[in-house]
């Protein structure tokens, strides 16, 4: 999926537009024990508990792609005859109503996802009539030709509050309010099938997770029997460690300057043209500025070799992931220095009297805690 395909379907979540009839919930303890299970009619909740379901269920799918949403794909042994895609199939085709299909469901995910609190797992049918859209992008909503029909997950923490102060109108004075215990925003969700050019997709999902450092493979292996994709925290450390272990020496600060601009450069290209496709590059992509920087042929060899145990031969990545964050951090034992990424040119290395020197250029002004200080032009012993 695009992350253009995952906004037409979080635009759906609004009582206005939204099909779903029926919440379906179960309250798992931190324990994996179910504690209860519930099904609820929207038709006869309060207009306020309607908005608050439907928004924990589209966060459930928020984000972007390559980040906290990833593509997840069944094999095509899985989609002919196996229990996890049946599983999947029956909980859509039933709109949920397979008591047994939502129950299994329910434990599986207790015995496969265990997070630091207690949680709410909800899941809701949707039926979406995908409005026919011209080569211009016009919409036509008399036009649809087709209907997705889908089920959303979305796995929510539950978590104690602390004790406050309430002030109570009646009496003009403030009492304590005791603890409660709330549903909090999506730990980890999923949407199956996939809408992949905006039609049904059996042989994909979509996965979620709020945590860019975890990927919670227990659970999806227990879900959908696949792994799940590297978390885009992982990717960013595994891509360090690969060019620290495989350039060593020649990991020098032009090298990692130089490819940092380069992945930048692709992902700020990829917004101005607002291509839909999602960005993502290969090991020789990489590979070729390396190159470019004049790493020796040694090292690329072993750079080629890590990257692809690392992530895999033929592999795409999102660069933004491989990125972290965007301005450059210098970081010494004691120092920590951040530059924008444009002002590069501002940082210089030295060597002065034997001594490795990381040289700024302060021309344009500096504060020190606040404060606006000045560098003397002549610097007395």
């Amino acid at each position: 999926m695009i992350d253009k395909e995952v906004a037409e379907l979080r635009r759906r979540y609004r009582q206005d537009r939204s099909n779903i009839t029926k919440i379906h919930g179960c309250y798992v303890n931190v324990h994996g024990e179910l504690v209860s299970a519930f099904t609820l009619s929207m038709g006869l909740l309060p207009e306020g508990e309607q908005e608050k379901y439907l928004e924990l269920l589209k966060k459930g799918i928020s984000g972007r792609m390559g980040k906290t949403l990833s593509d997840l794909s069944f094999s095509t042994a899985q989609v002919a005859d196996s229990d996890e895609h049946r599983l999947l199939m029956r909980l859509r085709d039933s709109g949920l109503e397979d008591e047994e299909a939502v129950q299994t469901l329910y434990e599986k995910i207790a015995g496969s996802l265990h997070l630091a609190d207690n949680y709410l797992i909800l899941l809701a049918a949707d039926r979406y009539d995908v409005p026919f859209r011209s080569r211009d992008g016009f919409r036509q909503d008399e036009g649809s030709e087709q209907q997705f029909s889908y089920i959303l997950c979305s796995i929510c923490p539950v978590k104690e509050t602390k004790p406050v102060l309430r002030y109570d109108s009646a009496e003009g004075k403030f009492h304590e309010r005791g603890t409660d215990w709330v549903a909090s925003a999506p730990e980890v969700g999923f949407l199956f099938p996939a809408f992949d050019d905006r039609a049904t997709n059996l042989y994909g999902a979509l996965y979620y997770t709020k945590n860019t450092d975890s990927s919670y493979e227990e659970f999806v292996s227990a879900v959908f029997n696949l792994q799940p994709p590297m978390p885009a925290g992982t990717q960013r450390e595994t891509f360090r460690e690969v060019l620290t272990d495989a350039l060593e020496d020649e990991c020098s600060v032009n090298v990692v300057q130089n490819v940092h601009t380069a992945l930048r450069e692709l992902v700020l290209t990829h917004k101005e043209t607002r291509a839909e496709e999602p960005l993502a590059v290969t090991r020789q992509e990489v590979g070729a500025v390396l190159e470019h920087c004049g790493v020796s042929e040694p090292k690329m060899a072993a750079f080629n070799v890590k990257y692809d145990e690392a992530f895999g031969g033929g592999s795409e990545v999102p660069p933004q992931n491989l990125l972290g964050a965007v301005q450059l951090e210098y970081r010494t034992p004691d120092v920590v220095i951040r530059v924008n990424p444009d002002r590069q040119d501002l940082v210089q290395t030295r060597v002065l009297g034997g001594a490795k020197y990381l040289l700024i250029n302060v021309d344009e002004g500096m504060e020190l805690n606040g404060v606006s200080v000045r560098v003397p032009e002549e610097q007395k012993d």
